[in-house]
């Protein structure tokens, strides 16, 4: 069976027997100046050259050989057209399909990236130029200056936060770029935003809420029917999963007690790559001590509909009554319907603000720098990976702590309580003192 080959597109036979595609520019355009740089495409047709011949990362180079073309020889940019080869657009629109952003970008953060890029490229100078129509060679340093003071400056005031993700993305996007494209450059000032001032600003701290509040969010979803939130809730504040990964469907229901861990959870962290085993109970002198029995209690209300613990069944359509792992903003959407509904749950409840607190909990048990994060998962894999016996008796003692605390806390609660109980009997207890006599003279 024969498969079209895109432009510019050879196959190579290895030394193994299999059949490698390269992309490699002819040298009459080299002599015209074309400087893009010839690229190994894999052995698999499909990434290569996609389905049809027409696809793949060789349509990718393609599209970007013929902006070059286009501009060789004049050509104005049509409306609608991709970025022309070479400026603030193009760059950006290259940076999307790098391994730099589709591996280390989380479908969390991309929105976010998304709206940082178009607002950085919609940006409009003082000669009327869009920012993303102009080459890199023209983003100097005095511009980028120029380009962070008309970003901070918005319609509707100051927004220095914004600024703050502009120059850090930019100086991001401007070194991973220059590496494969060193000719787009400048090579006195290759990166604008290095070594950037930014102006001040007083930074706030992220809302943490309490155990009560999200035990009192939990509980209300159960009574409205919604069990989902409600667990996410848990999970975040007791084991400390990122709620995104908890909503992706990274806790499943094989890493709560399992076979080979019936007393413990698996956390998986998805940014570093770490593996953390909280201990859910623990028998001593046959006594069974369970460190997280209300949090269980609400997982019990979980149906389970697949392998990951958090999924939802779709409502509409062909595939009605099937089950699907949730979206992040749909989650999202559902807290904040549930946080109106239920009485005690602030406006700043979200399920960042339930790991947030649990990390702050952490803290308020006085745990020590290793127990935290033994915890929390905060350290890279590899070194998990290396003691991951010993974090796990780290982690039983740091657990131990924690519930010794809650208790103490407990109990000092009703202590608290049965004093001033104690205290008012003894006020109504006490005779009051008898009138003096007045007498006459």
């Amino acid at each position: 069976m024969e498969h079209p080959l895109p432009r510019f597109v050879e196959v190579r036979r290895l030394a193994r027997g299999s059949a490698a595609f390269y992309f490699r520019i002819p040298t009459h355009y080299r002599s015209l100046g074309c400087e893009m740089a010839n690229e190994p495409l894999g052995t698999s047709y499909g990434t290569a050259c996609g389905d049809d011949g027409k696809g793949g990362r060789a349509a990718i180079l393609n599209a970007l050989f013929d902006e070059w073309n286009s501009q060789r020889k004049g050509a104005a940019p049509e409306q609608g057209k991709i970025a022309r080869y070479g400026t603030v657009d193009w760059l950006f629109r290259q940076y999307k399909t790098e391994k730099a952003y589709t591996e280390k970008v989380s479908p969390r953060s991309r929105p976010d990236y998304e709206r940082i890029m178009q607002l950085i490229c919609d940006t409009v100078g003082k000669s009327g130029r869009r920012i993303g129509e102009r080459q890199i060679l023209e983003v100097s340093p005095r511009a980028a200056d120029k380009i962070y003071d008309r970003i901070i400056n918005g319609p509707n005031g100051v927004r220095l936060r914004q600024g703050e993700k502009v120059v850090g993305l930019c100086r991001k996007v401007w070194r991973i770029m220059r590496r494969l494209h060193p000719e787009l450059f400048d090579k006195k000032h290759p990166n604008p935003w290095d070594d950037f001032t930014l102006k001040s600003r007083t930074k706030t701290k992220k809302h943490a809420v309490s155990r009560e509040e999200v035990y009192k969010f939990a509980w209300g979803c159960i009574r409205e029917g919604r069990p989902e939130p409600a667990a996410v809730a848990v999970i975040c504040f007791e084991w400390l999963q990122r709620p995104e990964n908890v909503v992706a469907g990274f806790l499943t229901w094989p890493d709560y007690r399992s076979k080979n861990w019936p007393h413990a959870v698996r956390i998986e962290h998805h940014k570093n790559k770490a593996l953390v085993w909280h201990p859910l109970e623990e028998t001593l002198e046959g006594e069974t001590v369970k460190f997280y029995a209300e949090a269980e209690e609400i997982l019990s209300c979980l149906p389970k509909l697949g392998i990951p613990m958090i999924m939802r069944q779709i409502a509409r359509g062909e595939r009605k009554g099937d089950a699907k792992v949730w979206s992040y903003p749909g989650m999202e959407k559902v807290v904040q319907e549930m946080r109106k509904k239920i009485d005690g749950v602030s406006k700043l409840f979200t399920l960042d603000a339930c790991r947030h607190g649990g990390m702050t909990e952490l803290e308020e048990a006085e745990l020590t720098d290793g127990q935290g994060r033994a915890l929390s998962g905060h350290k890279t894999a590899q070194a998990y990976r290396g003691y991951a016996k010993e974090t796990m008796a780290r982690a039983l003692a740091a657990t131990r702590k924690r519930h010794a605390h809650l208790l103490a806390q407990k109990g000092l609660d009703q202590q608290q309580v049965a004093d001033e109980a104690a205290s008012l009997g003894d006020q109504t207890r006490q005779p009051s003192p008898a009138p003096k006599s007045s007498t006459r003279s």
